[in-house]
């Protein structure tokens, strides 16, 4: 069956029964995780039981759950569009304004997965190559951009060379003599970026040491990555959270700012002075 699992649950939603509704509104709502959890696990974490997660994986059309299993295993790693993301957060959320808490609830949720599954060994590693990269790029194409240029307007405040790559047409120029030394860090969030990407295994041909922010295990980035730091982005719509990437990247923020304390602390002064004479604050 090539057709997405995911596709054909928000399809289906409107006939099913109440049960089966809950858990195809949790599935829907961690698609990283669920293609790892058993019978059981599933069922106790929805608050129904194993045998409606068996009749629910009847119902969407297989002969039983193990056979669900593996193609949601599949589908995984077959991004919906954007229009059926859209078609399917109007499955998820319903009509009126009485969902608004869930669309917030769901960011708390990211955050309390990113802080469960944060590595910390892999984060101050994070931090020593930021500390110790003679320069530092930043790849983060579309929506992820918008995080790439809140980390580069910090971390150039603290580090020497840091420079944002976001179009591989403009900026392949830039790219000519990577080194060990270097740092590129790659953003992407599902759906993969395919220049981020490129330029991320570029990277890595070149011996330049690199890190990963994304979303999973099933990221594309992971295989070239010397450090992988994942922070949840999923929600049931047409757009990524990106409220516990953002999170993680303050957190990479600060901590380098602490290592860096002392030099930071005067080039801020002097960068006060500037801000200052040109009366940049209101």
């Amino acid at each position: 069956m090539d057709i997405n699992v995911y596709k054909i649950i928000y399809e289906k939603m409107p006939e099913m029964s109440k049960s089966h509704k809950k858990i195809a509104q949790y599935i829907l709502k961690k698609p990283n995780e669920v293609p790892f959890l058993n019978v059981s696990k599933l069922a106790k974490l929805v608050n129904v039981s194993d045998a409606t997660v068996v009749r629910f994986a009847v119902f969407l059309g297989y002969s039983g759950y193990p056979e669900f299993q593996e193609h949601i295993q599949s589908s995984v790693q077959q991004q919906l569009t954007s229009a059926e993301r859209l078609q399917m957060s109007n499955e998820v959320y319903g009509e009126g304004d009485r969902d608004i808490p869930h669309v917030l609830s769901g960011d708390i949720e990211n955050i309390q997965q990113t802080m469960k599954n944060l590595n910390v060994e892999d984060f101050r590693r994070a931090i020593q190559y930021l500390l110790e990269a003679k320069r530092v790029y930043i790849v983060a194409n579309r929506s992820a951009a918008a995080l790439g240029l809140f980390m580069h307007y910090y971390l150039e405040k603290m580090l020497d060379h840091v420079v944002m790559l976001d179009s591989i047409e403009k900026d392949a120029d830039l790219l000519y003599d990577l080194s060990e030394e270097d740092l590129i860090i790659g953003i992407s969030f599902s759906r993969y970026t395919r220049s981020t990407v490129d330029i991320f295994s570029y990277a890595k041909e070149k011996g330049t040491m690199t890190l990963a922010l994304t979303d999973g295990l099933l990221s594309p980035l992971i295989q070239y990555a010397d450090v992988t730091l994942t922070a949840e982005s999923q929600m049931p719509a047409f757009i990524d959270s990106f409220v516990a990437p953002l999170s993680l990247i303050n957190a990479l923020v600060i901590y380098t700012a602490k290592e860096k304390k002392n030099d930071f602390d005067e080039k801020l002064g002097r960068l006060e002075t500037v801000w200052d004479q040109f009366d940049v604050f209101y």
